[in-house]
């Protein structure tokens, strides 16, 4: 008889762990960066006994020693005037990383100034992250883990908005950072885990096949860009090639014009020469020279 663990994980088996999930990240178990790695790791995830090591450690689990959990509350409602809580750096620089607890909207303020986020360590209450950042003549960067749905808008005025972080695949219940930026001659930048200085991280017992399947999933998102790189270069290249040849066309087909105009003059001085040692010349001493025609129009 097959080991119940071997049993294939359904689609409905991989959301109940994700909700699961959430609901241990509100309580304050989970930061962003175990979260979304978890959750990468449940979506991943092919059999029942792969989805039970990812939660082992939560209340819930037959795994976890301890009495049962209490039953789940919700978060209670947000205050009214949405509660915001800033960072901003005038001509200076601050910066928020390690541990720290996201409960209301944030606002980042950049005036002359850097100002760095790092949500990988933070615990956050919600499945979202709201970020007001203003940049003028300033930068703001938010480090996020590798993952998760970013959500990037806003207006950019003779400065940069941009996101480098290698999102989730769509359908995926990850977690969303939105950040609406305003910009003026300053930078607004959202970077992921392979673009920033690496955290400390435990292994599970699950590490080594999500980390696995990850490489695999990614691999074939890589090759897949690395292709479009690779026929976009090959796409200009011909182009210039293309252009290149047109140029060289037209050169030498305004050389051969010139070549042929040279040999018309020769030709015409052979005849004066001739007609004026024959005495059959009487105009002046010197024929006038002829005028320069235009060139042939491009093709």
């Amino acid at each position: 008889m097959n080991d119940p663990g071997e049993m294939r994980a359904s689609d409905a088996e991989r959301e109940a762990v994700v909700e699961r999930l959430r609901q241990a990240s509100v309580e304050g178990r989970l930061t962003l960066a175990e979260l979304t790695e978890r959750t990468e790791a449940a979506y991943l995830a092919a059999t029942q006994a792969e989805l039970a090591q990812i939660t082992t450690d939560l209340p819930g689990s037959p795994a976890a020693p301890g009495p049962a959990p209490a039953a789940y509350a919700p978060p209670a409602a947000p205050r009214s005037g949405r509660a915001r809580r800033w960072y901003a750096a005038i001509m200076g620089e601050t910066k928020r990383k390690g541990k720290w607890r996201v409960e209301d909207e944030i606002g980042v303020v950049a005036v002359m100034g850097e100002v760095t986020l790092d949500l990988r360590e933070a615990e956050v209450r919600a499945n979202e992250i709201d970020i007001i950042a203003t940049a003028v003549m300033g930068s703001v960067k938010i480090i996020v883990p590798d993952g998760v749905d970013v959500d990037l808008g806003g207006v950019a005025i003779m400065g940069e908005k941009k996101v480098r972080v290698i999102e989730a695949p769509p359908g995926q219940n990850v977690p969303v950072v939105r950040v609406r930026a305003y910009v003026l001659m300053g930078e607004v930048k959202i970077i992921g885990d392979s673009r920033a200085k690496p955290i400390r991280r435990a292994l599970n017992e699950w590490s080594e096949w999500w980390l696995e399947r990850r490489a695999e999933v990614r691999g074939d998102v890589q090759g897949m860009l690395r292709d479009m790189r690779a026929e976009r270069h090959q796409l200009h290249r011909s182009l210039h090639e293309a252009r290149r040849e047109q140029r060289r066309e037209e050169h030498e087909a305004r050389r051969e014009y010139r070549r042929e105009e040279q040999r018309a003059r020769r030709e015409e001085r052979r005849e004066w020469r001739d007609a004026r040692r024959e005495g059959r010349y009487d105009g002046p001493p010197y024929p006038p020279p002829p005028a320069d025609p235009p060139y042939p129009p491009r093709p």
